[in-house]
């Protein structure tokens, strides 16, 4: 393993030279597809920048302070000396899933996905783009914004690996598909991970990325995430992110659907130093259906920011945004939702909304939800709301003997049922379920999907 440590002073040109001095090894472990791409992506970083709180769309999270720092890069495949299944498992132990690991951003060698219907691939993005270019060329780069999105230009630069997952036409993956990204360093470290969704027509899965961190170090992951969903196609897409407060992350969700296909995406967020969330989905084909669902507990000096562009091309789709947050502490979150109604989407109905419950007096939410239409048959609606516990409720479960705190839990659990009821895959959901009680009761204070938490003699702890 060669990574290259390299101090970073705060000024973009910093990244640009990075990028520079180390572009030979970036791609001598890369494919042809990807690099097509680098020149480009350098160019519109060189313009654009890691996004500020000035960039609109990034208004309430500053990234720049973020990606400053000395810090690590990983620029060759991790190779571990250890078995993952020694220092790690999974929170869903009754979960009869296909899982596969990233460690730092790379493909886990030792992975072993089992036996996959016929034509199914999941493998590592880079091995894939080499060996058979042609199931990647045709959708990387198409729907993530490198060319005005900063963060996302970014990625393009350093992308080296990542997971891919491509389902036939007519296949249906029955068990779960689960993605398991680790990150472990002695060193901070960066990553900029890159992955690729591809569902040919009437295809199925399922598909749970898990984000987790197994040392203390500081890390910030950029990660971006394609993908395409066919005509008849269904894909939910669960991004469960569990890490602790030294860790930054930005997760770049960009899919586009085609003709009666359905996609649901769900990000849960129950621990996150920093987190920003960019889901963005292209109706293109008629009579698509496209779900987004968020949840995000904060506590102590925790940020998350949501970002969502729902964009209906075509006439006759549907979407449906729902997103909420319970923040505690000094904590602040986010919330930008953007429904777009092209002049020819008529039929389109869409719907928005964005609650969130306010603990302390010092917590803080930023809430923006937007219609822009531009068709007259349409139904569309969008709403949200910022406030505390209610009062009623709360006094009406006191008069039933239930005391304060009790009542506390019972009240905020029922507000964030509303997403956790959307989990279509049982045992995840009624893990979620635990975990987020465990998170309203104060117990979950160390990252239960690692071994070594927790255990005399270790000092891990994840928040």
């Amino acid at each position: 393993m060669d990574n290259v440590i390299k101090n970073i002073i705060g000024k973009d040109i910093s990244l640009a030279e990075l990028f520079e001095e180390n572009r030979s090894v970036i791609e001598s472990h890369s494919s042809p597809v990807l690099n097509s791409f680098r020149d480009e992506a350098f160019d519109a970083f060189q313009e654009l920048g890691i996004p500020s709180n000035k960039v609109e769309n990034y208004k309430y999270t500053n990234l720049q302070p973020l990606f400053s720092g000395d810090f690590t890069f990983s620029l060759k495949p991790e190779t571990l000396t250890e078995n993952l299944e020694d220092i790690f498992s999974c929170d869903v132990d009754t979960l009869d899933s296909i899982t596969v690991y990233l460690v730092n951003g790379w493909y886990y060698t030792r992975n072993n996905p089992g036996d996959l219907p016929k034509g199914v691939v999941i493998g590592s993005m880079a091995q894939v783009a080499k060996e058979n270019p042609e199931l990647i060329e045709k959708y990387y780069g198409i729907r993530a914004p490198h060319l005005s999105d900063g963060a996302v230009a970014f990625n393009t630069m350093f992308a080296q690996d990542g997971f891919f997952v491509y389902v036939p036409k007519g296949v249906v993956v029955e068990k779960p598909i689960q993605i398991v990204n680790i990150l472990m360093s002695e060193d901070a470290l960066m990553t900029t991970q890159r992955n690729l969704v591809v569902m040919e027509d009437n295809s199925e899965a399922r598909i749970m990325v898990c984000d987790h961190t197994l040392t203390t170090g500081k890390f910030v992951m950029n990660n971006v995430t394609e993908g395409y969903v066919g005509r008849d196609a269904k894909l939910d897409l669960y991004n469960l992110q569990n890490q602790h407060n030294a860790t930054t992350q930005v997760a770049g969700f960009y899919f586009e659907q085609h003709e009666n296909s359905h996609l649901a995406t769900n990000n849960l967020t129950l621990h996150a130093g920093v987190a920003r969330n960019n889901i963005e989905l292209k109706l293109a084909g008629s009579h698509a259906e496209g779900h987004a669902y968020g949840l995000y507990l904060l506590d102590k000096n925790q940020h998350v920011d949501n970002f969502s562009y729902i964009d209906h091309a075509v006439p006759d789709c549907f979407s449906d945004e729902l997103f909420k947050g319970v923040l505690d502490d000094h904590s602040t979150g986010a919330f930008t939702g953007k429904i777009m109604v092209r002049p020819d989407a008529q039929k389109t109905n869409a719907y928005q909304s964005n609650n969130n419950l306010l603990l302390t007096n010092d917590a803080k939410m930023n809430t923006k939800p937007q219609l822009e239409i531009y068709a007259d048959d349409v139904k569309c609606s969008h709403g949200a709301t910022v406030g505390q516990i209610d009062e009623d409720a709360m006094f009406y479960l006191r008069t039933r003997g239930i005391n304060k705190n009790e009542a506390t839990i019972l009240l905020m659990y029922a507000f964030a049922y509303e997403v956790i009821e959307k989990i279509k895959v049982v045992p995840l959901r009624e893990q979620i379920r635990t975990l987020v009680e465990k998170r309203f009761r104060g117990e979950l204070d160390k990252c239960h999907s690692c071994v070594v938490c927790g255990q005399k003699g270790t000092d891990v702890t994840c928040l």
